[in-house]
């Protein structure tokens, strides 16, 4: 987003009542959360990874991964 469209978007939120700004806000909120926890999720994952490389790479899997 490029600032002409954050104006906007600010002007568009000033006309709304309070009722509704809150609203907005709060599902501002939940998009922020929502983004927080699937990087947290990302960033577990890849420091998981290395623990379980033993177990994924392993000769008895191959035959499993061949199929």
């Amino acid at each position: 987003m490029n600032a002409r469209n954050d104006q906007v978007l600010i002007e568009k939120l000033k006309a709304l009542p309070p009722q509704r700004r809150a609203e907005v806000e709060d599902f501002v909120d939940f998009l922020k959360s929502r983004e927080d926890e699937q990087r947290l999720t990302h960033i577990a994952a890849q420091a998981y990874e290395p623990a379980f490389k033993a177990v994924w790479d392993n000769s008895d899997d191959a035959d499993y991964d061949r199929l």
